[in-house]
């Protein structure tokens, strides 16, 4: 079945749960956070849960468990946590829940986000995985690195990938 086939049978409109991971950012200031969930929205899909959660592993990993828990969420979305400071902690807390990684996921983005900030693209660690049958992202928390992964990447292509993953 051709690429073009396997998209026309995905589900149009998916249930996303979404995770802004920030010791800074509140509800008031989530820009990230806000953006995801509007592209979301806007491209026809749910926002099952939304949440914020400190840079602290167990707290990540309890709100991403929270949120596959949920019949309804098909597709877990993070932003924060994924560069390089001491309290970066989002690849640490998800990555060794991934069943399966999405390899091209991170791959992209950083060839995307190369165009946008030159080598600096490097310092991202965005990565994506299968955790209990349902793709999880984990994205940068800068506002347009997020924008970017979900309208590039993740929006064009999750229906496709939950499809595939349910048969």
């Amino acid at each position: 079945m051709s690429v073009e086939e396997h998209r026309k049978r995905a589900p149009a409109q998916l249930g996303f749960g979404f995770l802004t991971i920030s010791d800074s950012r509140r509800p008031a200031n989530d820009g990230s956070g806000a953006r995801l969930r509007e592209l979301a929205t806007a491209a026809g899909h749910r926002i099952e849960r939304a949440g914020l959660v400190p840079d602290e592993p167990a707290l990540i990993r309890a709100a991403v468990e929270e949120m596959l828990a949920l019949p309804a969420v098909d597709v877990v979305v993070t932003t924060g946590g994924t560069g390089f400071s001491a309290r970066d902690q989002t690849i640490e807390a998800l990555a060794p829940m991934f069943e399966r990684r999405i390899e091209g996921f991170g791959e992209l983005f950083r060839m995307l986000s190369y165009g946008e900030v030159g080598a600096a693209a490097m310092l991202s660690r965005a990565a994506a995985g299968v955790v209990g049958g349902r793709p999880v992202f984990l994205l940068p928390g800068s506002p347009k690195a997020a924008a970017l992964a979900m309208e590039r990447l993740i929006l064009p292509e999750a229906g496709h990938l939950v499809a595939v993953m349910r048969q």
